[in-house]
């Protein structure tokens, strides 16, 4: 779906979606070093993120759309490409 193509309470739940998860990568360091910040607030911003999930659930619903794309790691392997070992064949 195109972003301009959503209503605006989609296009709400995208931009906090999104914006909330570019200050969890703006905001995490790097290993060894305290998180700044509270882990009442990690476990708050996690409730957000599952709050946004719901409601983006409940309007595909209403729209009779079924969402069936998963998240996935940017460099784990696409399953339509599959490497095939040839064996030559003997005269």
């Amino acid at each position: 779906m195109d972003f301009n193509s959503l209503s605006k309470e989609q296009q709400v739940m995208v931009a906090m979606r999104k914006t909330l998860a570019n200050i969890i990568k703006d905001t995490t360091p790097e290993p060894g070093m305290i998180h700044p910040l509270s882990e009442a607030t990690v476990v708050d911003v996690k409730a957000c993120f599952a709050l946004i999930a719901a409601r983006e659930r409940e309007l595909l619903s209403d729209m009779g759309v079924e969402n069936k794309s998963r998240p996935h790691f940017t460099d784990e392997p696409k399953k339509s490409a599959e490497v095939v070992s040839f064996i030559k064949p003997s005269k």
